[in-house]
């Protein structure tokens, strides 16, 4: 499956993408804001997911790998899950190497997978959320049209962190979504 933007390739994972997955992941400042990822991340970590990825069900979840085009390399990684055709919903989340944040590329990403939910999939509605504390996601998703909905307080214990954290649940209708391009932002 792959979903093109101006700049990215969306697209399943493959073997040949550990070493950046790893560059990714293994760092405190993206790890931290990620219930299912350890500090450190690694190769073994890495390859345990992707195995996961390629036994994926598409009718309830699909990962995606985020390509730059300009030199194919994988900078961070979305998904849908929970994908519920009877309810047209769906929940997931986005996260991107640190080197290639404060670009545009995660607004540019998740835009992308959205849109492929509420056009191809079918869906009405996408719930995602974020970490208390987490301005860049907040931010991300208040420009796409995302509503707060509530807290889910002590939700997820971080792996990276050891911690306990809250959750920020947004939803987006598809009547909601600003849709990103350049001149927008």
């Amino acid at each position: 499956m792959i979903i093109e933007s101006k700049r990215l390739i969306l697209r399943n994972w493959k073997d040949e993408d550990i070493d950046d997955l790893i560059e990714g992941l293994n760092n405190i400042n993206v790890s931290k804001w990620l219930a299912g990822v350890p500090f450190p991340y690694t190769k073994n970590d890495a390859k345990n997911f992707i195995e996961i990825t390629k036994s994926q069900d598409e009718k309830t979840k699909i990962f995606f790998a985020i390509v730059l085009k300009e030199n194919n390399k994988v900078i961070g990684g979305t998904e849908l899950r929970n994908i519920n055709k009877k309810d047209g919903t769906a929940s997931g989340g986005i996260w991107l190497n640190e080197k290639y944040q404060k670009n545009g590329y995660g607004i540019e990403a998740f835009s992308a997978r959205i849109k492929y939910a509420f056009e191809v999939l079918g869906l009405r509605r996408i719930e995602n959320g974020y970490f208390a504390n987490n301005e860049k996601s907040k931010k991300m998703q208040e420009k796409l049209g995302y509503k707060y909905e509530g807290i889910r307080r002590k939700k997820y214990l971080c792996l990276a962190t050891n911690e306990y954290v809250d959750e920020c649940i947004t939803g987006l209708l598809k009547e909601e979504f600003i849709e990103w391009n350049d001149e927008k932002f």
